[in-house]
């Protein structure tokens, strides 16, 4: 890292104090294309943990809705001026190319931004009493109230800042105080968003970064008695190891997706294969919402293809600090190898391959196969790269029951332009959001989200959704003549 970029961070920030400094053991960070050395983290130890919650429970933030605002639009502004050097550290640590690191660190700001803006909202709600036959004169209010525990957050490699802010701005806005673990492939980003919202004014009491091997750590920062909540993004085996293992407390578990693009006969396709393209291949792939299957109707699925393919040939892959570039690595040569092996899988199963297909250490280039089938790994299972299976339908009935064909049930994208087959879609597709004519990646970072089925319990995150799930809600009755 450079001077510029470097965090205050040596291990977490625990009251103020940076706790490891100094200690060997470490965990090197390393960029995924050039393999040189970003940064050192150390590795917390499990007593380091529990001090950190020990220091999270003895503190009682009060700190008023307009200074919540104020830091968190202050942080905002930070980001917004540092863009570049946020920008430059998370390329370097995930591989992602600059042109969605860029905007990665936009997408940060707008969290920071709204938060400020919900934090200022009344938050409670006024019920009159004497609206039954048995009613009184009295009034019920609610409000809410911060956890009394601490809340745990786990977040995943493929957003190293934004995954971290969706986290931490709504504990922020809602005065209360986080324990949060970033991936060990890219925590120094979170680590610089911590220490800009210190800058900012935040009690550092609110926040405590940790960072450590999971498996030394991960349980404890699930089961310590301290703990309310645990907010994990990540995986699904791991999503339902966490659940398991949680026990008598809240969970919010954002897992995978699987998610299609479903192209209809009327579709307009050359905007449909841009958005097929953008969605499969922007952050190298690895997004729980990025496009895993292309479901075509047969009539146009020729047309739509050699669109496809012709889009994904000018998709400029490469070195992820070159600003002229599309796309950048994944967040690992194992990673990339995975990917090669489910198409060449594929491949001997009966599939074709039109584009890309070929890997660099970390590097694997934008693909596109059709003549894929359901049943094959390819598209039963979660495939987090830059991987664009086509398949074929021949009904509306066929799609749906297509793209409800898995374990998962995050999101979704349609294209066409008929209001009747729009209702369909709506109706019977089996996720969290169905996006007309937009990626399936899309929303506010405001908004709510989240999935069903594997893809999560049905609590949503998003600003305003994870301000209510951090809280408690109280009510207290009056009398009122």
């Amino acid at each position: 890292m450079t001077a510029a970029t470097e965090p205050r961070h040596e291990g977490f920030r625990l009251a103020g104090q940076s706790v490891g400094a100094g200690r060997p053991g470490g965990i090197e960070v390393r960029n995924p294309y050039t393999g040189a050395l970003v940064g050192t983290v150390p590795k917390a130890t499990l007593a380091e943990v529990r001090q950190a919650f020990a220091m999270a429970q003895g503190y009682r933030a009060k700190l008023s809705r307009f200074e919540r605002s104020r830091i968190l639009g202050q942080a905002a502004a930070a980001v917004r001026e540092r863009t570049a050097e946020i920008a430059a550290l998370i390329t370097a640590e995930s591989g992602l190319c600059l042109k969605d690191s860029t905007y990665e660190a936009g997408r940060v700001a707008d969290v920071l931004m709204f938060g400020g803006h919900e934090v200022l909202k009344d938050d409670g709600q006024i019920f009159s009493c004497d609206i039954t036959p048995h009613g009184r004169k009295r009034r019920v209010y609610t409000q809410r109230d911060p956890l009394l525990g601490v809340i745990t957050a786990i977040t995943p490699f493929n957003h190293p800042m934004n995954q971290v802010a969706h986290k931490v701005v709504p504990a922020v806005a809602t005065n209360n105080r986080m324990v949060l673990k970033p991936s060990e492939k890219v925590p120094l980003s979170a680590l610089l968003f911590a220490d800009i919202l210190y800058a900012a004014g935040l009690p550092p009491e609110m926040l405590s970064i940790v960072t450590g091997d999971p498996r030394e750590i991960a349980d404890e920062l699930i089961t310590h008695p301290a703990v309310d909540l645990v907010t994990f993004t990540g995986g699904v085996a791991i999503g339902k190891a966490i659940a398991a293992k949680a026990g008598y407390r809240r969970l919010v578990l954002e897992l995978g997706g699987n998610d299609p693009i479903i192209v209809m006969d009327d579709a307009d396709l050359d905007e449909a294969a841009s958005l097929a393209v953008q969605g499969s291949y922007k952050n190298s792939g690895q997004r729980c919402t990025a496009v895993k299957r292309m479901l075509v109707h047969q009539a146009v699925a020729a047309e739509f293809t050699d669109r496809v393919v012709e889009k994904t040939l000018a998709w400029r892959c490469g070195d992820p600090a070159d600003a002229g570039n599309d796309m950048g690595t994944v967040i690992d040569e194992p990673a990339a190898r995975l990917f090669q092996a489910r198409v060449d899988e594929a491949l001997a199963q009966g599939a074709r391959l039109l584009a890309g297909h070929r890997r660099e250490g970390a590097l694997y280039t934008p693909t596109v196969l059709d003549r894929v089938r359901p049943e094959m790994t390819l598209v039963r299972e979660e495939t987090f790269g830059p991987v664009s299976p086509i398949l074929t339908f021949a009904s509306i009935d066929e799609a749906i029951a297509m793209a409800n064909g898995t374990a998962y049930g995050l999101s979704s994208s349609v294209c066409t332009q008929r209001l009747d087959h729009i209702t369909r879609f709506v109706e019977g597709l089996h996720v969290g959001t169905v996006n007309v004519r937009e990626v399936p990646g899309y929303r506010l970072e405001l908004t709510p989200f989240g999935g069903i089925k594997d893809s999560g319990l049905g609590y949503k995150e998003g600003v305003q959704e994870a301000m209510k799930s951090f809280c408690n809600t109280k009510t207290y009755t009056l009398p009122w003549a």
